[in-house]
């Protein structure tokens, strides 16, 4: 499979339906509230596209070290990838129908273990061909199992060691009122955000169209945040999967090699020995 270089971050639906035999199209589709991605899936999906679970097939079982999805083993990776026919050549593009949020977890994986990948930019919403319903049947892909990269992955402790410090910024990619405490989700195990934390909510990626913002808007936004100047960038959010919208943004933006911590707040506000900090310190 010939891969396109330089792929973006994001790729449109014109990129994509020019580009369909080329790449492995990937549904990620995964709701908060509960509802069933794969059934979601099965009701009506991109051609040729195939399903992958965020619980299974992108993380490791959820632990009190590790968080509601912590990264999965290199080995458990491959294997789901080989499963869904990404092979170690394969180019990638991933959908979801929530602005990309769900899908930057696996674009973000992917990119940082040197596969080409990207999400649709505006999600199934923006794709205007047929859709098709029912399984996909995918080949089984070879996958060389590859160490997650030491420098994109913080742990809970290399974040407790540098919370607060301003040249090591840490971005919290939920909602404002998660982040401040003031309206948190059911699945938060206490309101609020890590001690020091800046706001960068991924929602604030996209523009009034719900598609990313373009290059010099993101580098404003996290400019204004510090990330123009700061030693190390940190995203989180509640457990490692939108996080992965902010470090896409950053990516787009220029602003390249920022870090996911796995764990985010399910990790970190599930440690009562942990300190947690509400409102927002930063707003003038």
């Amino acid at each position: 499979m010939n891969q396109p270089q330089n792929l973006p971050v994001a790729v449109s639906a014109d990129w994509l339906r020019d580009h369909s035999d080329r790449v492995v199209v990937v549904d990620s589709r995964w709701y908060l509230d509960g509802r069933s991605g794969r059934e979601a899936h099965l009701n009506g999906h991109l051609p040729g596209a195939v399903f992958a679970d965020v619980d299974t097939d992108l993380a490791a079982p959820a632990s009190a070290d590790g968080g509601r999805h912590p990264l999965p083993s290199p080995e458990d990776f491959a294997t789901a990838l080989g499963r869904l026919g990404i092979g170690d050549g394969s180019t990638v593009v991933v959908y979801d129908d929530a602005g990309g949020s769900v899908a930057a977890r696996l674009v973000w994986m992917l990119r940082v273990l040197g596969t080409p990948a990207a999400f649709l930019d505006g999600g199934v919403q923006a794709w205007n061909g047929p859709l098709e319903t029912g399984e996909v049947a995918s080949g089984p892909a070879e996958r060389t199992p590859v160490p997650w990269p030491c420098d994109r992955v913080a742990d809970t402790g290399t974040v407790s060691a540098r919370a607060g410090e301003p040249e090591h910024l840490l971005l919290d990619a939920r909602t404002y009122g998660r982040y401040t405490g003031e309206q948190p989700a059911p699945v938060d195990v206490r309101p609020g955000h890590v001690p020091g934390a800046r706001s960068a909510a991924w929602q604030g990626n996209l523009d009034g169209e719900g598609f990313l913002a373009a290059p010099e808007t993101l580098w404003e936004r996290f400019s204004v945040l510090g990330a123009d100047t700061a030693e190390t960038v940190t995203a989180y959010c509640g457990s490692g999967v939108t996080a992965c919208h902010d470090l896409l943004a950053l990516e787009h933006a220029g602003m390249a090699g920022a870090r996911l911590y796995p764990g985010s707040w399910s990790r970190w506000g599930g440690d009562e020995r942990l300190p947690a900090e509400t409102g927002d310190p930063h707003r003038t």
